[in-house]
């Protein structure tokens, strides 16, 4: 990593010139006499700053932009946000939100916050298993690449997300839209927005569905192996990935005075699991998710001068029921002594079981959050601002289970086994035992504008843990505003990611084993930024980045370890240009190169390469056309993967909307993939023709607002 400062150093050095002083500005009505329409952002310090002067490289997407590109989804949105690229996870296709080379499975390295409150789950540590989020609630999404754990503490590692939802003032009044399309696409979504007996509210309730797309066919899966070993014809390859869905979001936000309420209920109410859960196709299988939310807010701006306090409780109930058919009814496999099946180098066979009805397995479980923290901004200090948090989480996770395999099940002595499932739940022979967290944090944080034209953030997070221990995590950043126009950042973070349950505590699984003795993952990240604003219908910016990742963990054999460091670096540049009132175009281009420390060999999977292109086009009032260009290159296979190189994925989007201010209807239509290019994510090697994208897909919307 040392061999990068001097680069970038010298980069510094080119801006270090005298310059005119401009005063930073505190308060939005005062940032708007300059950037009339740039974005205020608040993740990057927990309070309120224009974003060329906020001390992270940090993205905001507006409701107004979501709505006009078209997109359905969060993951639709966060695939325009530079160096961050959503990819598929080996099990089930979650979303992977891979950011600058930092590109896992269970992708736990970044941290999802919905109005503040956390989405990840502490059984795997990332959000729940096939996460979706329809956007017609969404108000702002804020996005910081690099880490954030020095103010949100674990997981805010490679970067960190956070959904603001709509209120009173952002519905205003009664919304009722649908929408109909590609693979049985059906959506629909109910909002007001008033204010009754003096409180604000928010209301949102949200459906979104889809069939899946039938044409992304799997040639060959896991099955097909174990049928040309055995002799067997188990296999459902050729055959579609299960992408089908269901997902009820109900929202519900309440205002008064000092006080806030958020209520949250994500429900999914079936999930196809993709390439199954073995790598095996299972369109049996499925997977329901309950998400419940209550979080209270109180803001005292009043009753102690300089200091401005805001205390949040949140309790949070995650459900989880999955109904796995791993392994297809005919199936013949060998299994060890503890009834597992025989998968990794190492374990010992006892004898072959034919499953007759398939390998059945419906792993869930209910964990549930409650979350305290008191903070304070204090503004008595001249040049300082001053920002203390102190806090607790207290999670705790209960399992449950049903099989036909496995230790408690079967001892590897029957010849063949049908569908009746045993409850281990309760029992020693369960997937992981009950099992609990605290943790108690406190973190400090100090806006220093010590001349006219600087400031510096420092800042730092302790968190202790009852299961693994402690870990501290400093923050410090230098922003210079040379002119008017640019402004330049030099950022150091430390970041930090807990180990999940899953990889602590898990057992009796043929897949994964847990080891309590693993340590946290942890990262260094320096960031330098030049960002030049000649005005509000220009923007440029200039990210460079260099990291040093350690401890962190993959599972070897089937056992989760910490097993290696990484070292990456790399730039992205950005730039918005309102070439007239009508017509604005923007685009993005990222490049990492991410390399394990040990032996240099390339981090798979992850993009080297991204480019993005958008135009928003408003030839009269009503009407909007927008059109968006992606390019996803350059991913390498995993160290002694044969296969070809990944090919790299291209993809054009259009949309066009209608929408009279003097009118009460809107309408739209918008095309994803219009030229229907085949584009994959990369797989793991047992489904070797990686996984295919949905191909073109067409939806139309209709929707109907009524004001106050």
């Amino acid at each position: 990593m040392r061999r990068r400062f001097p680069a970038l150093a010298t980069l510094l050095g080119m801006f270090c010139s005298p310059s005119y002083a401009l005063t930073f500005a505190t308060h939005e009505s005062e940032l708007n006499l300059y950037y009339p329409s740039e974005e205020i952002v608040s993740i990057s310090t927990g309070t309120y700053k224009a974003i060329h002067l906020a001390p992270s490289v940090a993205t905001v997407i507006r409701a107004d932009e979501i709505k006009a590109s078209g997109a359905r989804t969060l993951a639709e949105v966060l695939e325009t946000v530079p160096g961050l690229h959503v990819s598929l996870s080996f099990a089930r296709n979650s979303s992977i939100y891979s950011i600058r080379g930092i590109h896992t499975d269970w992708n736990s390295q970044v941290l999802l916050l919905v109005n503040g409150i956390s989405f990840n789950q502490l059984i795997t540590g990332s959000r729940p298993p096939l996460f979706r989020l329809p956007v017609e609630n969404i108000a702002l999404i804020e996005v910081i690449r690099g880490p954030g754990s020095a103010v949100y503490g674990a997981d805010a590692f490679a970067g960190v997300i956070n959904i603001i939802t709509k209120e009173r003032l952002d519905i205003d009044g009664h919304i009722v839209g649908v929408r109909f399309g590609s693979f049985g696409a059906r959506d629909g979504w109910i909002q007001y927005g008033g204010e009754l007996g003096g409180w604000d509210i928010g209301l949102s309730l949200e459906y979104i569905s889809s069939d899946g797309d039938r044409s992304r066919i799997i040639e060959s899966d896991f099955q097909t192996d174990l049928d040309a070993r055995f002799g067997t014809n188990a296999s459902l390859a050729p055959g579609p990935l299960d992408s089908r869905y269901k997902l009820l979001n109900s929202s519900i936000n309440l205002e008064k005075k000092k006080w806030s309420f958020w209520l949250n209920a994500w429900n999914l109410q079936d999930g196809g699991v993709g390439p199954g859960a073995f790598q095996a196709l299972d369109p049996a299988g499925e997977q329901e998710n309950d998400h419940y939310t209550l979080a209270i807010g109180y803001k005292d701006d009043e009753s102690f001068e300089d200091w401005r306090l805001n205390s949040s409780v949140s309790y949070r109930v995650f459900d989880q029921e999955v109904r796995y058919r791993i392994l297809p009814p005919g199936t013949e496999v060998q299994v060890a002594a503890d009834g597992n099946l025989c998968i990794y180098p190492g374990c010992v066979p006892v004898g072959t079981v034919r499953f007759t009805d398939g390998v059945l397995g419906n792993p869930g479980g209910e964990q549930t959050e409650i979350r305290l923290e008191v903070a304070g901004l204090y503004e008595g200090w001249h040049g300082h601002r001053l920002r203390s948090a102190i806090g607790m989480d207290q999670d705790s996770f209960t399992a449950t289970e049903t099989k036909n395999f496995g230790p408690g099940v079967i001892n590897g002595s029957e010849s063949s086994i049908d569908g009746t499932l045993t409850d281990v739940t309760g029992t020693p022979y369960i997937f992981v035992k009950q099992r609990s967290r605290t943790v108690r944090y406190l973190s400090l944080q100090d806006e220093w504008r010590f001349a006219a034209d600087w400031e510096m953030t420092a800042g730092v997070r302790y968190d202790n843990y009852s299961d693994f221990g402690e870990t501290i995590n400093p923050r410090l950043a230098l922003v210079w505003k040379r002119d008017y126009f640019l402004t330049t950042k030099l950022l150091y973070g430390r970041a930090f990611r807990a180990p999940s349950l899953t990889e602590l505590y898990f057992e009796n699984n043929p897949v994964v084993a847990g080891n309590p003795d693993l340590e946290p993952e942890t990262i260094d990240m320096i960031e330098l930024v030049f960002d030049y604003r000649p005005g509000p219908r220009r923007i440029a910016i200039l990210t460079l980045f260099t990291y040093h990742a350690d401890e962190l963990i993959e599972f070897v054999n089937g056992t989760a370890q910490n097993t290696h460091a990484q070292n990456g670096h790399g730039l992205e540049m950005e730039a918005k240009w309102y070439a007239t009132d009508a017509l604005q175009l923007k685009s993005n281009f990222a490049l990492q190169f991410s390399e394990d420390a040990q032996d240099d060999t390339v981090i798979p999977n992850a993009p080297r390469r991204q480019l993005f292109l958008a135009a928003a086009w408003q030839p009269s009032l009503p009407w909007v056309l927008y059109g968006q260009a992606n390019w996803v290159m350059d991913r390498s296979r995993a160290k002694g993967d044969p296969r070809p190189p990944i090919a790299d994925n291209s993809t054009v989007d259009l949309a066009v909307r209608y929408q009279p201010l003097s009118n009460y209807w809107a309408f739209g239509v918008s095309i994803k993939n219009a030229f229907d290019a085949d584009n994959r994510e990369p797989s793991n090697g047992i489904i070797p023709g990686d996984y295919p994208l949905p191909g073109r897909s067409v939806f139309l919307e209709a929707e109907h607002r009524l004001r106050e």
